[in-house]
């Protein structure tokens, strides 16, 4: 019954470890993603925001048409959506829920063209330099509309999110280490007794470091497969919820991000595991009660 209590104990401990080291490794998987990803989300962002270029409602049809596909052979104009009366009247009933326009009588909207621009030119310079451009380009714009505020705030932001995930980085890296050196080292502690006695046999140093480190690079391993199943998981669950934003990233890329995540999990185990097993072969025997 005791030894069955003491294996149960040490099962415990060792489940608590690799789910700790697990957790500590999603952490750095989780900043990895964001500095490695950072400039083709930043893309992601840019190339989604929507410049709506009002057109006159007298404008013929063909016109309309001609003008889009001029729009579509310039390099800084990424795609083009020509949206007529009718669709924008049906888009507008079903966000408002009522058909406004069995109650007003007729249809108020206007055609419209709805433009997205490559990340290169998103700037709020090269912005309002189009604005003008899609005005004199042809007369049948009425008006370019598009969220002012937005794109600034998403360029002011992007150098400050960059300096933020380099700096959080850092920091995750140093507690995680952290972290895992006094999960390990509590491990060590347990089996103290054991390097010990190994000692006094006349077992060397290296003979007794092999199998600590075989344990810790195992740790390390279990550990890091299962934060790449969780950081996995929220890439899969990040492209659902949000309009597949990493859909656009090398998978090559990602991929090195699992194989980094795996090497950085068996390094720093070994290494945690070096450091305090390093530590109890100095102690004298006296000294391992305290």
């Amino acid at each position: 019954m005791k030894n069955s209590n003491i294996k149960n104990k040490i099962r415990g401990a060792y489940f608590t470890s690799v789910v700790s080291i697990s957790l500590v490794l999603l952490l750095l998987g989780i900043v990895g993603l964001l500095m490695l990803n950072a400039k083709q989300m930043s893309d992601y962002v840019k190339e989604n925001l929507c410049f709506s270029l009002i057109i006159d409602n007298n404008a013929s049809e063909p016109d309309i048409k001609q003008f889009q596909k001029t729009l579509d052979t310039h390099d800084f104009i990424k795609s083009t959506e020509y949206i007529t009366k009718d669709e924008a009247a049906e888009q507008l009933k079903e966000d408002l829920g009522e058909d406004f326009v069995e109650t007003l009588g007729y249809n108020p909207l206007s055609p419209t063209i709805n433009v997205y621009l490559n990340s290169d030119y998103a700037s709020p310079d090269s912005i309002a330099k189009l604005e003008s451009f899609f005005m004199s380009k042809s007369d049948i714009v009425n008006e370019v509309s598009y969220q002012q505020n937005l794109v600034n705030l998403i360029n002011d932001n992007i150098k400050k999110v960059s300096i933020i995930l380099l700096a959080l980085s850092a920091l995750f890296f140093l507690i995680s280490f952290a972290l895992l050196n006094n999960t390990i080292r509590l491990q060590i502690y347990s089996k103290r007794f054991i390097i010990n006695t190994m000692k006094l046999v006349g077992a060397k140093k290296n003979f007794i470091r092999r199998p600590f480190i075989a344990s810790g690079a195992l740790q390390g391993l279990i550990s890091s497969i299962i934060a790449i199943a969780l950081l996995y998981g929220i890439i899969y669950f990040a492209n659902a919820q949000l309009g597949n934003i990493m859909g656009s990233i090398d998978p090559w890329i990602i991929a090195l991000l699992f194989v980094t995540v795996a090497v950085i999990g068996v390094l720093l185990c070994v290494f945690a595991t070096l450091l305090s097993i390093n530590k109890y072969l100095r102690l004298k025997t006296i000294n391992l009660y305290y």
